[in-house]
């Protein structure tokens, strides 16, 4: 059973995973090696997830030692795997087995040992469950981005219940708009600031969730306009006032009668021409639409 303190080393690599903290090259050979002479178990090793980190660390490092020792102790944690498995299948063996004389479970014990000598000399090949890697930066900018948006993904606690991930999507997030913006330039900054806004949005919470069961992709968020990422009440209302705007600017084009007795209140001019629309009820009166031939103003007049 491992030490507190070997555990926590154990942890310490955990974040790796996450996206969260970030492991220079100075150091991961002395933590390689503080980690080759722990006893490290398969529950611990199910538990912490530690050789996903180690893997991660091997595939991005530039040092050749760094290399060969992340290789080595993945070589032999996949020998506790093997093991395992070995077990296991042993188990259901014998399991199966009828109980009958001693002498055919004596016979029966040394099949199992040379088949047990069989599988040593030709080993099978792992069954591991591989994580695909979160990006890993050391930019400061980038790392308190990713922390924003997973704070931004557990608005509401809605991850809890669908059981996401929210600080390796969060690091998916702002790789891609990293990804896609080059740098952490001002252009960066808005795209996470919108992002941000849109997520924690009480009242457009149908993004955050589709976000975090994986209707909207990372790659899709990092790159929609606040307009795709609106909520539906939102929406409604823009296209309500584009409706009417169009409506307007084309009932000023269309038609009217030119008039000296409106004066504009921009260029104070009274070159203008009016239009009247049956807008409300019919015992109501009518309203006046003014758009000035100078300078292109317009107003309504009741």
């Amino acid at each position: 059973m491992p030490s507190s303190k070997q555990f926590n080393l154990v942890r310490y690599w955990m974040p790796v995973t996450c996206g969260i903290s970030f492991i220079f090259e100075e150091g991961a050979m002395d933590l390689l090696k503080e980690l080759k002479s722990m006893p490290i178990t398969l529950n611990l090793l199910q538990s912490t997830r530690i050789g996903m980190s180690v893997n991660a660390l091997r595939k991005q490092s530039t040092d050749e030692d760094v290399i060969a020792l992340a290789k080595s102790l993945i070589k032999a944690w996949k020998k506790l795997l093997d093991a395992s498995e070995d077990k296991g299948d042993e188990k259901k063996k014998n399991s199966s087995l009828p109980a009958s004389s001693s002498k055919e479970s004596g016979d029966s014990r040394d099949q199992s040992s040379i088949k047990r000598q069989e599988s040593v000399k030709t080993p099978t090949t792992p069954k591991i469950t591989t994580f695909p890697p979160v990006p890993i930066t050391c930019d400061t900018v980038r790392s308190k981005c990713r922390e924003m948006l997973t704070s931004a993904l557990q608005t509401d606690n809605d991850y809890m219940a669908i059981g996401a991930d929210c600080e390796q999507l969060a690091a998916q997030i702002e790789d891609c708009i990293y990804q896609d913006v080059k740098n952490t330039d001002l252009k960066y900054k808005n795209r996470v600031r919108s992002r941000l806004s849109n997520l924690r949005d009480s009242k457009n919470p149908d993004l955050r969730k589709n976000v975090l069961c994986g209707v909207i992709t990372p790659e899709q968020i990092a790159v929609m306009t606040s307009e795709e990422m609106a909520s539906n009440e939102l929406k409604e209302i823009r296209k309500a006032m584009t409706k009417e705007a169009i409506r307007e600017h084309q009932m000023a084009k269309t038609g009217g009668t030119q008039t000296d007795l409106f004066t504009c209140g921009k260029c104070k001019k009274k070159n203008c021409t009016y239009t009247q629309v049956q807008t409300r009820s019919s015992d109501e009166p009518m309203t006046t639409f003014v758009v000035c031939n100078e300078c292109g103003n317009r107003w309504k007049f009741c």
